[in-house]
């Protein structure tokens, strides 16, 4: 039984410091008990402490807060990111990213001991010549060991929002982002969630909120083009500046905790890589991508059940910044997944390998759901070897093409259903996806590359015939999708299969000439 404080209570702080859990707080002067912390004193004393110190006796059992929360005057936030309610630019820098693995990874990751016991993980950039590092806390109050492991991957999202706030400030290293619980409910998809209480949302914002502002950056960058070498030393990535608590009253007297505004600030690295004014000048960076709305709500319904697809989404999603034709091994995703230790470990053993192949077909499944299908590259990732799943999407939606299928399937010397052959995990360590296919809001930033290159004046030369006539399998894959037409539209307009769409599309055969005009003049090209 959680208890709480009345407005009676005279302030005499002698309840406070004998609280085993913290969970007595001072707000504005005003002593209240946070109900998710306060657990009776179980485990610690035989009665409540507070109970047994307090003079006035004004704690009381805790009971939650009945009918409607009251309107009540907030400070005013900064302005909405997704505006457009697809996605929004947020700050895309490799602290950003590299702060984004750290959330996910955690313990998957080297971390290294200080000698005053701080845990630092650090990498180099562009072949050495840039160095940069991450370190837990510098706070003696806190145990580092105990922080690594208490990050939630969940806090990867707020760490994105902070990043996509801080495109809509011009100087974020020196203004504040002011964002309030209601905005990040509505952005988590928390504001969906009926089977979570009012006081136990407010307890995850101000958790997973908290998290990414533990964390210390350490860079050293050398010359780049015109902006000149620098250097940051341990600095916060994020500040959290305030964490204001808002109230109201029940008829005893009680503090109910109905609303927290956050203020946060950008640390040092943004005056390096997201300064518009310095990036004019050339001096300085301005790197952003594109934020997916979908991609936060996605994690906060995956991360427990497909950690590893959660994993892959976040980084997938700094990868496909740098362009859609990123070839990726399968082991790279792997270690992104599941970490490099984790490989290491299982390398000799038969059954854990069995059993990480199947987390990680079932993670790609989970990536294909989303909108994040894996294009598998034909010579290295073959049909055999390829998930169950993706070998079932080659089977017609039609019935009599669906029943054809799987005639001429039976009659093959290797079946659609068949077992894995022998040695796959080889073969897999082998295998490359050619790209994935993105879902909408994560399109923008690739088309946007891609129109950069449109741009780029190449010198004039003659092409053959043949040469004007050819498309090749990712040029039938973006018309396609630049005309807005599915895979089983554009087999109407053509009169294949939906199935013969794909595997042009994922390069499987070349399109014969008498196909390829077909293909021409249903996408325009002709």
């Amino acid at each position: 039984m959680a208890y709480s404080i009345t407005n009676q209570c005279v302030g005499c702080d002698l309840c406070r410091p004998q609280c085993p859990t913290g969970a007595i707080k001072i707000d504005n002067g005003q002593y209240w008990i946070d109900s998710t912390l306060c657990n009776n004193c179980e485990g610690f004393y035989p009665e409540p402490q507070c109970l047994l110190t307090c003079e006035n006796d004004t704690p009381v059992p805790y009971q939650a807060k009945k009918g409607r929360y009251k309107a009540d005057v907030r400070p005013i936030t900064s302005p909405e990111i997704f505006s457009n309610g697809v996605n929004s630019p947020f700050a895309s820098a490799i602290a950003i990213w590299e702060l984004c693995n750290v959330l996910t990874q955690r313990r998957s990751l080297p971390w290294q001991q200080e000698t005053d016991n701080n845990l630092y993980y650090k990498r180099s950039v562009k072949q050495g010549r840039n160095k940069i590092a991450f370190r837990v806390t510098d706070e003696a109050s806190l145990n580092a060991e105990a922080v690594l492991d208490g990050l939630d991957i969940r806090s990867a999202c707020m760490h994105l929002i902070y990043a996509a706030y801080a495109t809509n400030l011009e100087k974020p290293w020196e203004e504040e982002i002011i964002i309030n619980d209601r905005q990040i409910e509505e952005y988590l998809g928390l504001d969906k969630r009926k089977d979570l209480s009012k006081i136990a949302k407010l307890a995850l914002i101000k958790e997973l909120a908290q998290q990414p502002c533990q964390i210390q950056v350490s860079l050293e960058w050398a010359q780049q083009g015109r902006v000149p070498g620098f250097s940051v030393e341990w600095s916060h990535l994020w500040h959290m500046q305030e964490i204001q608590h808002h109230f109201q009253e029940d008829d005893m007297g009680c503090r109910h905790l109905v609303g927290l505004t956050f203020r946060v600030k950008a640390g040092k690295w943004s005056q390096h890589f997201l300064n518009q004014q310095g990036y004019k000048e050339g001096n300085s960076f301005y790197q952003y991508g594109s934020l997916p709305k979908s991609l936060l709500a996605a994690v906060m319904r995956l991360w427990q059940q497909h950690e590893g697809a959660v994993r892959m989404m976040l980084w997938l999603l700094f990868k496909t910044k740098m362009g859609l034709e990123q070839r990726i091994t399968v082991p790279t995703l792997m270690r992104v997944a599941y970490g490099a230790d984790k490989i290491a470990q299982i390398s000799g053993d038969r059954e854990s390998r069995k059993r990480l192949v199947r987390a990680f077909e079932n993670d790609l499944e989970a990536l294909s759901h989303y909108g994040l299908i894996p294009i598998f590259d034909p010579l290295t990732y073959p049909t055999e070897i390829q998930p169950l799943w993706a070998r079932l999407q080659d089977i017609p939606d039609d019935a009599e093409s669906a029943l054809e299928f799987w005639v001429n399937d039976g009659s093959k010397d290797r079946r659609l259903t068949d077992a894995s052959p022998r040695g796959k995990w080889s073969r897999l360590m082998n295998a490359r996806i050619l790209y994935f296919e993105l879902p909408e809001g994560w399109e923008h930033q690739a088309e946007k590359e891609k129109k950069k290159q449109r741009k780029v004046s190449k010198p004039h030369t003659v092409t053959s015939i043949a040469d004007r006539m050819s498309l090749s399998s990712e040029q039938i894959h973006i018309a396609r999708k630049d005309l807005g037409l599915s895979q089983r539209k554009l087999a109407e307009m053509t009169g294949k299969s939906q199935s013969w769409i794909r595997d042009i599309e994922r390069g499987r055969f070349k399109v014969k000439s008498e196909d390829l005009a077909l293909l021409q003049r249903a996408l325009g090209q002709a």
